[in-house]
């Protein structure tokens, strides 16, 4: 199942985010895709505000991972500095990805086939201030009911 947010706005990703984390549990995983700037960090950040995070939420692309204390734990990874994952590096990320927490991978795409998320999101640049969003997982018409009726054309 999949939700489509068409010319979302800086406050829709923020909004999903709020509502993203409502819909999640200790042990879910969430690969979120998308390009520089398309809004990934923006979500978790929200996410992990609405999970009692109070600590700034940044990129951990130089670090790779960050986790935050909330009314649950929030895992933030960053792969994009990584060319490929290797035994090793796996073994190292399993804390946050098993872990007693919610875990949120931005540029997912070397877990692909070695970690299955709960739930899949793909922001697009779609203009100027404007995104695509794609929600994939078996939240997402609870998510939808959360989020409300944006008006017509929105959603699909």
């Amino acid at each position: 199942m999949k939700l489509l947010l068409h010319d979302a706005a800086p406050t829709d990703t923020a909004s999903l985010g709020k509502a993203l984390a409502a819909c999640l549990d200790v042990g879910d995983l969430v690969f979120v895709y998308g390009p520089l700037g398309a809004g990934k960090t923006t979500l978790v950040r929200e996410a992990a505000a609405a999970l009692g995070v109070e600590d700034p939420v940044t990129s951990p692309s130089f670090t790779l991972a960050q986790s935050y204390h909330g009314r649950i734990t929030v895992n933030h990874l960053d792969l994009y500095r990584l060319e490929r994952l290797d035994a090793d590096d796996l073994a190292e990320f399993e804390t946050y990805l098993y872990g007693d927490g919610i875990t949120f991978v931005e540029w997912p795409e070397l877990l692909e086939g070695q970690a299955r998320p709960t739930v899949t999101i793909r922001l697009e640049h779609a203009g100027p201030d404007r995104r695509k969003i794609e929600v994939e997982g078996e939240i997402t018409a609870r998510l939808e009911a959360m989020l409300g009726d944006p008006g017509p054309g929105h959603r699909h």
